[in-house]
């Protein structure tokens, strides 16, 4: 085992898929020469060379579509976002183009292809840095998304994503680069479309995923003290969803607590409480809760963060609040 952090842990998922296939290149802003905007890309252009690591010129909607033309052509390209709100201005090259080019050819093409960078609120960054897309991706069919909430995660998903055949988004954190992990020496690669159970509980399911998972487990340590057990799942994949696991566990626990960092309306909790209240209704002894950011644009104050993005506190409450029946 070896401690290193989630940016380290991105890199070696590339570089050890990118040494064992010579098909697959990264390409974005800032990749090569600068070692990327986060620095998750760092000696890779050395070892690569220029033609495997390609610095690109502040256009969004051309290398996208460069790398869906060099993906049809039998490349596996890696097209990294800086932030993944620029990932807007290619939008048509993703939704319009990789997601419906398998259907439209009628399997005669794939579309082997990694859209990766970072997602989310990350701090006083102002309302256009500051969006979590996921939902927005995943509502389109043809999209597979990836939303990993450790380092250890980060790599095994990563590593598969870049073999999968189809169109992968995946999302990761500007909050979450630094955080350290310790990972195995050897290979490995993690299944896509598999939610985990992070921690065992028998009076509430929590589910949520990404970096606000470290929320869920700070607020479960305060709520053990009052003898309240969590389980918590990590979704990992949102597209495909791994709704079974939440199903199973709900089944278990008979109480839904849903964590979300993005906004409320049509969202991955808007999608799940659907699901659990079709399949596992009987099972519930309590209204499903979730919590997600206000429904605003992300604000730029301090003190006005605070009251828009979710809380330990708030997660305690709703917890408790969720439990009342019982106790």
């Amino acid at each position: 085992m070896k401690a290193i952090s989630f940016r380290e842990a991105i890199k070696e998922a590339m570089s050890e898929e990118m040494r064992r296939d010579k098909r697959i290149y990264l390409i974005g802003e800032e990749v090569g020469e600068y070692n990327g905007a986060y620095k998750v890309s760092k000696g890779m252009l050395a070892e690569f060379g220029k033609n495997r690591v390609i610095d690109t010129p502040i256009s969004e909607l051309g290398f996208t579509g460069i790398g869906i033309g060099s993906a049809l052509n039998g490349c596996r390209p890696i097209i990294e976002f800086m932030s993944f709100n620029f990932s807007l201005v290619a939008i048509d090259q993703i939704i319009n183009h990789a997601a419906k080019i398998r259907q439209m050819s009628g399997g005669q093409w794939q579309l082997p292809i990694v859209f990766r960078g970072p997602t989310g609120f990350a701090g006083p960054l102002g309302a256009t840095h500051s969006q979590a897309l996921e939902t927005l991706y995943a509502h389109c069919p043809g999209l597979k998304v990836v939303v990993p909430s450790n380092a250890y995660d980060a790599k095994g998903l990563l590593k598969s994503a870049i073999k999968d055949n189809d169109v992968i988004i995946f999302l990761e954190s500007e909050h979450m680069y630094s955080d350290q992990m310790k990972l195995p020496n050897l290979e490995y690669y993690l299944p896509l479309g598999k939610s985990l159970i992070k921690k065992q509980g028998a009076d509430l399911t929590l589910v949520s995923f990404g970096k606000i998972l470290k929320l869920a487990f700070k607020a479960s340590k305060e709520l053990e003290k009052e003898n309240i057990d969590i389980e918590i799942i990590d979704l990992q994949t949102i597209r495909p969803l791994d709704y079974k696991t939440i199903l199973k566990s709900v089944k278990k626990t008979n109480r839904l607590l849903i964590l979300e960092e993005a906004w409320p309306f049509c969202s991955i909790s808007s999608e799940i409480t659907y699901l659990v209240q079709k399949y596992a209704f009987d099972y519930l002894d309590a209204p499903i809760k979730r919590i997600t950011l206000e429904d605003t644009p992300a604000p730029y104050a301090k003190n006005l963060i605070k009251l828009w993005y979710p809380s330990k506190t708030e997660i305690i409450h709703a917890a408790k609040n969720l439990l009342y029946l019982k106790r």
